[in-house]
C-alpha cells in the first residue's frame, strides 16, 4: 500500500482499529409477547458472548417514543467492541469460516465500505458461526459487524480489505 498510495512514512499506512458487533432484539421482544423479553435478551447476549469471546454491553433507549411504544431505559440490543488479538481472531474466523458458510455467498459488496474506509457487514443469521449450536439456540437473529480502520478514503479502505483477504464480489 505504501507504493500504491505514496505513503512517506510506514505509520501513515491504514491499520485496523476495532471491530464492533451489534444486534438488536427490540422487534423480537415485542413480537414474542408470550415469552419474557428479558429472557430473550439474555439468550441473545449469551450467544453474542460465545461469538465474540467477551461479554456484551446491553444498549438501552435514550428517550421515550410513544409511537414505537418505547420507554426510556428499555433494553434494545447488545453490542461488543473487539480490539487487539480478539479482533484479529474474530476477523480470521469471519473471513475463512463464517462468510463461506452463509447461503448464496458470492462475495462482499464493495459498496459496503463507507467514505472513511470502514466496512459494514450484515449477517442474516448468527447460526453461521461455528460456536453456536442450532439445537441449543432459542431464536435465530441477525447481527451487524463494523470493521473500523484508520484510512482516509474509500479507495484506501477497499485496497486494505482486499490485501487482508476479504472476499469481494463484483460491484
Amino acid at each position: 500500500m505504501r507504493e500504491k498510495f505514496g505513503y512517506k512514512n510506514k505509520m501513515a499506512v491504514p491499520r485496523l482499529e476495532k471491530v464492533t458487533l451489534n444486534s438488536s432484539f427490540g422487534k423480537m421482544a415485542s413480537a414474542k409477547a408470550g415469552e419474557d423479553a428479558a429472557k430473550l435478551g439474555q439468550a441473545i447476549a449469551e450467544d453474542i458472548a460465545l461469538i465474540a469471546g467477551q461479554k456484551p454491553v446491553v444498549t438501552t433507549a435514550r428517550k421515550s417514543i410513544a409511537t414505537f411504544k418505547l420507554r426510556q431505559g428499555a433494553p434494545l440490543g447488545v453490542k461488543v467492541t473487539l480490539r487487539g488479538q480478539k479482533m484479529y481472531d474474530f476477523l480470521d474466523r469471519l473471513v475463512h469460516v463464517v462468510l463461506p458458510r452463509s447461503r448464496d455467498f458470492r462475495g462482499l459488496s464493495p459498496s459496503s465500505i463507507d467514505n472513511q474506509g470502514n466496512l459494514n457487514i450484515g449477517i442474516g443469521e448468527h447460526l453461521f458461526f461455528p460456536e453456536i449450536s442450532p439445537e441449543r439456540s432459542k431464536v435465530p437473529f441477525g447481527l451487524e459487524v463494523t470493521v473500523t480502520i484508520s484510512a482516509k478514503s474509500r479507495e484506501e479502505g477497499l485496497e486494505m480489505f482486499r490485501q487482508l483477504g476479504f472476499p469481494f464480489g463484483a460491484s
